[in-house]
């Protein structure tokens, strides 16, 4: 086995200081302004990535991020398991029991705010492959994908904003929530089974691995939940506690993580179906969904968000009128479609409006639908960027835009 040499170790190590300094010192001025720590963390990538440090100080940028690529790949290895790892808390937040007790109007709401910006998504990059940025790939595929991208929902930011503006325990708020879940779920299989179309996977034929994919689905949601549910009383009292569990919940997220990698569908899958077997367990207590939060979000996702900064020259792939043109797609969608749903489930005209802007958030549940994109060779960086700047802009909005609409209502 291959080892690290003494100075690609002391590079890696500086790329993870720096990495973890920066993002927490930008994630710490993005909450005090009332932002997503995301927004901060990104904010340090493109200040460490070639945008910035790139441009300005090239040979600081060339000996941390360019001079050892063992090192980088290291990195790499890192950046992996914090996707894996941030799908997997983002289905600890999923409760079925919650997408039950609000009943036909969460369908109703989760439905049109899938189906309405996944057409908007899907039409406009079909006919305007080019304009929209088709890397070298399948035409179908990329307006699938684009679809796709246009009608998810980023739940943890969803229930942020909602904490905030003390909607969470509303009719309203749970009524976003709950919509907002099934909307992650339903979005995250039509991904799964567009990269097994890609043919990302040599193991399968494709309609094995979308037959499988489907099957693994409905039994996490229901036999696999169901066995969570009565081990987890096991694992408490057997093993010391918050060790025991946390190291259970992990090993089986990785587990289900590289299943879900060697079907064709990426890793990510299988962990967020393991969080949203296991979050919705009675067994799995608030403080250690807490415990598993703080880890991951103040380690694994500075790095990750951190990472994406570093991939891409921001303003060099920066393109106006195609990130106007996605901006005006995804907010036109994703309002229009929860708006109608929630319309039709009969709530006033600016509740409605309200409800279609709380399901507007992306947050980085976009970016990493769109770096599997950029990486699988799908899409272009002007097209990324375009997203990112997206998923930042529906994030930082969603909440102001919900105040206004209820204000207006008064």
């Amino acid at each position: 086995m291959e080892n690290l040499t003494h100075q690609e170790v002391v590079n890696l190590l500086l790329q993870l200081a720096a990495m973890l300094m920066l993002a927490r010192v930008f994630a710490e001025v993005a909450q005090k302004f009332k932002q997503p720590a995301v927004v901060g963390e990104l904010i340090a990538g493109i200040l460490l990535g070639p945008t910035i440090l790139g441009t300005f100080l090239p040979e600081i940028h060339e000996f941390l991020f360019m001079s050892n690529q063992q090192a980088n790949l290291a990195l790499d290895g890192f950046v992996q398991v914090a996707v894996v790892l941030l799908l997997f808390i983002a289905g600890l937040e999923v409760e079925l029991h919650l997408v039950w007790s609000q009943g036909k109007s969460a369908i109703n709401i989760s439905f049109l705010g899938l189906v309405v910006p996944f057409i908007f998504g899907f039409v406009f990059p079909y006919f305007f492959p080019d304009f929209f940025g088709l890397a070298d790939g399948d035409r179908l595929l990329f307006s699938l994908f684009m679809g796709t991208a246009m009608s998810i929902t980023a739940l943890p930011v969803v229930v942020r904003i909602l904490m905030d503006t003390n909607l969470f325990k509303t009719k309203m708020g749970m009524l976003i929530v709950a919509s907002a879940m099934v909307n992650d779920i339903i979005g995250w299989l039509i991904f799964s089974v567009i990269l097994s179309l890609m043919g990302k996977s040599s193991n399968l034929s494709m309609v094995n691995t979308i037959g499988i994919t489907l099957i693994f689905t409905f039994f996490m949601l229901t036999l696999g939940k169901f066995l969570i549910n009565k081990s987890l009383p096991w694992v408490n009292k057997k093993m010391a506690w918050p060790g025991g569990v946390l190291s259970v919940s992990m090993a089986f997220c990785f587990l289900l993580a590289a299943f879900t990698e060697w079907l064709g569908i990426h890793a990510i899958f299988g962990a967020f179906l393991l969080g949203v077997a296991l979050g919705d367990s009675d067994h799995m207590s608030e403080r250690a969904k807490e415990i598993v939060h703080q880890f991951i979000n103040n380690i694994f996702a500075p790095l990750f968000f951190v990472s994406i900064g570093l991939k891409i020259n921001f303003v060099a792939n920066f393109d106006l009128m195609l990130t106007l043109a996605i901006l005006a797609i995804s907010f036109a969608g994703k309002i229009l479609g929860s708006g109608y749903g929630a319309f039709r489930g009969g709530f006033q005209k600016k509740e409605s409006l309200a409800i279609g802007f709380g399901m507007n958030a992306r947050g980085a549940m976009e970016i990493i639908l769109g770096l599997i994109a950029l990486e699988a060779g799908l899409i272009n960086e002007k097209l990324f960027v375009a997203l990112v700047v997206m998923a930042l802009v529906t994030s930082m909005t969603s909440g102001p835009l919900m105040k206004w609409a209820l204000k207006s209502k008064e």
